[in-house]
């Protein structure tokens, strides 16, 4: 599946299409702004929540972003792969608003399990061949996207694109020997693309996000960007 726009590789998003997208997330509850605790133990001024997109107008709003990100991309892949356990309403979702479009491509995703009985294995639906597009919400640590693409090399296809929906733009971590966590020099969306060989389409980013509250001021947005471009200065990647 070739998505004709006439670029080669993922670039940055969408200016407009990413504006839009953080208005939808806010408006629908998914990206909310205080003090979070992530799970590389940082407080976050901001968390985005996708478990939020919880019924089926927002499911389907979600999946047209994803489908014009991808178009505007120029991504190229010939089916789609959800690893559990988000990623699949996510890739669901995207297949259903592709075929919509007119662009009908296979789908798969994966168990945490392996099931015993019935058909077996860990892999559910099409055939898993071809460039493979992994979709996702977020890239945390790039764990979640080195297991897909051993499951997907396991099966002899090509891991070849991830798209999620937002790319925090902040620096991974990783455990030394002494079991201390140790931020590093790039993040997990620069990691998947440098180290992997996967491009990456995301749909907005932290530097969106920040731009958004830029635009939107007075009262409580003054306080939040603030403290959102605090962290970015403090954990942000370039």
């Amino acid at each position: 599946m070739v998505l004709e726009t006439g670029a080669a590789h993922a670039g940055a998003p969408d200016a407009a299409l990413a504006q839009e997208f953080v208005q939808f997330c806010v408006d629908a509850g998914v990206l909310r702004f205080g003090e979070f605790k992530t799970k590389a133990g940082r407080l976050s001024p901001y968390f985005f929540n996708a478990g939020l997109f919880d019924d089926g107008a927002k499911l389907a709003r979600l999946a047209q972003f994803y489908a014009k990100a991808l178009i505007a991309s120029g991504v190229e892949f010939d089916m789609i792969f959800g690893p559990a356990y988000k990623g699949i309403p996510l890739g669901a979702a995207l297949a259903i608003e592709l075929s919509r479009l007119g662009l009908n491509v296979p789908f798969a995703y994966n168990r945490k399990e392996a099931k015993d009985h019935g058909e077996g294995g860990t892999l559910v639906g099409a055939p898993l061949k071809g460039r493979v597009l992994i979709v996702d919400d977020v890239m945390s640590a790039g764990t979640a996207a080195r297991e897909s693409i051993a499951l997907i090399r396991a099966a002899g296809a090509t891991p070849h694109a991830v798209t999620i929906a937002l790319d925090r733009q902040e620096k991974a971590t990783e455990v030394g020997p002494d079991g201390t966590v140790r931020d590093v020099d790039h993040s997990a969306v620069q990691y998947v693309q440098r180290q992997l060989g996967l491009q990456v389409c995301a749909i907005a980013t932290l530097e969106d996000l920040l731009q958004y509250l830029n635009v939107h001021t007075g009262g409580e947005l003054d306080a939040h960007r603030q403290r959102v471009q605090a962290y970015r200065l403090r954990y942000g990647v370039n």
